[in-house]
């Protein structure tokens, strides 16, 4: 096992990846820009080495800075967090050279699925179902046209490298395509210097679900059921729940076997998440992220068991401490992303939070490195608390999810407490009939 862990991140899944690691009796070290020095996961590290000002160029994504601060420190392993570097193949590769075990998948295998079209080929090469879309990149707007006359509109145009809803475009019709194609290639040079574009079938009403999987060096290889992300803003989750209230235990056990059986045959190592639409009772496969989910603890809570603690075990040599048998689920768990963002118009709100009052209760549990006193910087990404809560059915779980929104205080800042109220609070939400478009025309209707 692991001596000294370097957590290249912050906020709350820094403080996610600490707690591991005080379990397993390892020593932690906090790295941070000058904007986290009074961070929690700081104060509660081992040790702690400031890589730098403020932005995240010149700090959370500075490799050289990181590789020096764990060498500096005797770190033998790095855990890469969720976002910033965790799917970089060239970091993972870069901390491999030196030496220090990377906490995640192999630098292939975050390449492979990191280039939206690479991986595509490779989950149909695995047997993994496929929206309609072009083998290939488009190279210019003829090649589109003649991909989208192929594949029959609407059509969704992405960015190969994108994620985060970054770079992608819809045609409705042979009009709109190439404004729409244009708009995603300049889209995707600006957001991730790659303006390779590709396209596919646009689904009208597709539920957003995942699978997580998990593999070790012994050939173990599981999925722990999957996650509904439906309830999204802007291709950016908001709300998501486990298990989904759209599919039954042999659909459930369906999709769970294809995941964990492709990432079997492709030598996977670590945690990995499958993403697809489903629509009309078919999957179609999105993309792999090959790292932590900031939604893991969803499946944590309905499963018992600890996705950090075993992603670290993984890199370190161990095997998984259960097999496919041992997983079962128990319940129903709901999280939501609380952001410091004005809930109508989505403007950050960051600030300093004068008063901070946790909800508590049975099932609830809070990620978060707010406090009292805490000052949001307007630095990094927006989404300052998660909010999970496990019930023994999902009504149990939507009423205590609603107490301890009542419950909750983050003041004086703007924050989406109050949009995830009026969620909890709908008739789709209570059905869970909603699909990946509800939020957004719900929002679009309100106003």
């Amino acid at each position: 096992m692991f001596s000294k862990i370097l957590i290249a991140n912050r906020g709350d899944v820094a403080l996610r990846v600490l707690r591991a690691c005080k379990e397993l009796n390892i020593k932690t070290v906090a790295i941070h820009s000058t904007a986290d020095n009074d961070s929690i996961h700081v104060r509660l590290a081992d040790e702690s080495v400031c890589i730098g000002p403020a932005p995240s160029s010149k700090s959370y994504l500075n490799i050289p800075a990181i590789i020096t601060a764990a060498q500096l420190v005797g770190a033998d392993a790095i855990h890469p967090g969720v976002g910033f570097l965790s799917e970089n193949p060239d970091f993972a590769e870069i901390v491999e050279a030196h030496n220090i075990v990377f906490i995640g998948p192999k630098p292939e295998h975050i390449r492979c699925m990191g280039d939206k079209i690479e991986a595509k080929i490779t989950a149909q090469k695995l047997g993994i179902p496929l929206v309609p879309g072009s083998e290939n990149d488009i190279y210019d707007f003829e090649n589109a046209y003649e991909e989208a006359q192929k594949i029959g509109y609407p059509v969704l145009i992405k960015a190969a490298s994108g994620g985060g809803g970054r770079g992608m475009k819809v045609a409705l019709n042979e009009e709109e395509l190439e404004s729409a194609f244009t708009a995603a290639k300049s889209e995707a040079k600006a957001a991730f210097g790659d303006d390779r574009v590709y396209i596919e079938k646009y689904l009208q009403n597709p539920r957003h679900i995942e699978v997580q999987i998990a593999a070790d060096k012994f050939g173990n290889t599981v999925h722990l059921g999957e996650r509904e992300c439906s309830i999204q803003r802007r291709h950016q989750k908001v709300i998501e729940e486990a298990p989904s209230p759209a599919i039954d235990n042999k659909t459930r056990n369906t999709i769970g076997e294809i995941a964990s059986n492709a990432v079997s045959k492709m030598g996977y190592l670590g945690l990995g998440t499958i993403e697809f639409l489903y629509e009309n009772d078919e999957f179609f496969f999105i993309e792999m992220n090959t790292r932590l989910q900031v939604e893991h603890p969803i499946t944590e809570a309905i499963t018992g068991i600890d996705l950090v603690r075993e992603q670290i075990m993984i890199a370190a040599g161990l095997p998984l401490s259960f097999k496919q048998n041992d997983v079962k689920i128990n319940g129903h768990a709901i999280e939501c992303r609380i952001n410091a963002e004005d809930p109508r118009t989505f403007i950050p709100s960051p600030g300093k939070i004068l008063q901070f009052h946790s909800p508590c209760g049975l099932g609830v549990r809070i990620e978060s490195c707010i406090y009292s006193g805490y000052e949001v910087p307007p630095y990094y990404d927006s989404l300052i608390a998660k909010l999970i809560v496990h019930g023994n059915n999902r009504n149990q779980c939507i009423l205590r999810l609603k107490q301890a929104l009542r419950e909750i205080v983050i003041e004086p800042i703007s924050t989406t407490i109050d949009l995830h109220r009026d969620i909890l609070n709908t008739e789709v939400m209570k059905k869970g009939s909603y699909d990946i478009r509800w939020l957004e025309n719900k929002l679009l209707n309100a106003n």
